[in-house]
């Protein structure tokens, strides 16, 4: 891969850092202001059994989701430390081969190409 080429998904990794913690942001802050208007008041505790139940599962969607943009999260700031040291950025982490930039157009912190992703999907990985 050239420098062109890296400078390129190093840009595309970033808009996609700044988009998800631009969304969980949000999401957050929503999630605050739901948590006190969902009882009627400004206490964020619920005296009614359904909206404790209401809240307990907005709570775990809310956990859900953050879990699930944190691990992504992760994913691209690997990718970005794979630009930065200089090496295995584009390169499949089990047969050492190069990603298909087709691939890293799709998913720019791609560790697997095509062929190894499909095989760990499908648990031959």
């Amino acid at each position: 891969m050239n420098n062109k080429d890296r400078e390129y998904f190093e840009k595309r990794l970033f808009e996609q850092r700044t988009k998800i913690l631009k969304q969980m942001g949000r999401f957050g802050e929503s999630y605050q202001k739901n948590l006190k208007e969902s009882s009627g008041d400004l206490s964020s505790h619920s005296f009614h059994m359904a909206d404790q139940g209401t809240d307990a599962e907005t709570q775990e969607r809310a956990y859900q989701q953050v879990s699930k943009e944190g691990r992504l999260l992760y994913h691209i700031d690997e990718a970005l430390r794979k630009i930065y040291n200089g090496k295995n950025y584009g390169t499949c982490e089990s047969c050492k081969k190069p990603i298909e930039k087709s691939r890293l157009e799709l998913v720019p912190h791609a560790r697997l190409c095509f062929k190894c992703k499909s095989r760990e999907e499908n648990g031959n990985g």
